[in-house]
């Protein structure tokens, strides 16, 4: 009887200190976030409200993992008269001069042709786990459920790289 109630209270403990410790998912994104602090990338966990996609009455509230370079390019002037925008992964109403399967939160008809190429060939190489782009004068931002490895970081750098240079 001595003995089972040894056993009993040892595998408690186990199963709290297993429980307490986190998950290898957990491991993963603490490090994936790590590297992406040491990339430039500041990762914020944000609520976000989509427009409302095809057959939706209201708009659902999502929580989602913000990828987000910041802009340090801008004068005061240029920040002043940004002009902000934001895409979806969705099929909405909202497309105009959009890949299929994407429409605007905001912004749209604000971005010239040449500005539309950019954002169309990146939409196109984004993996299917980003969700939405968002350009502030602060930031740029990929929303992001962060399936992947370390190397899409240095890709989204990459690919993000134009519209902080062409300040859009």
């Amino acid at each position: 009887m001595k003995w089972t109630i040894i056993i009993l209270i040892t595998m408690s403990l186990l199963g709290s200190i297993m429980w307490a410790m986190p998950s290898p998912r957990q491991r993963f994104l603490a490090k994936l976030r790590q590297q992406a602090s040491q990339h430039g990338f500041q990762v914020q966990m944000v609520r976000m409200t989509p427009p409302r996609a095809a057959g939706q009455v209201e708009p659902e509230t999502l929580m989602a993992t913000a990828y987000r370079l910041p802009r340090y390019n801008l004068d005061k002037e240029h920040r002043n008269h940004f002009i902000e925008w934001q895409v979806f992964r969705q099929v909405a109403v909202a497309n105009e001069g959009l890949p299929e399967n994407w429409c605007w939160g905001r912004g749209e008809r604000c971005l010239n042709e040449s500005q539309l190429a950019i954002l169309n060939d990146f939409i196109e190489q984004l993996p299917a786990g980003v969700s939405s782009i968002e350009s502030t004068p602060i930031h740029i931002s990929l929303y992001w459920d962060e399936r992947g490895d370390e190397n899409s970081l240095d890709e989204f750098q990459v690919q993000l790289k134009p519209f902080i240079d062409q300040q859009f």
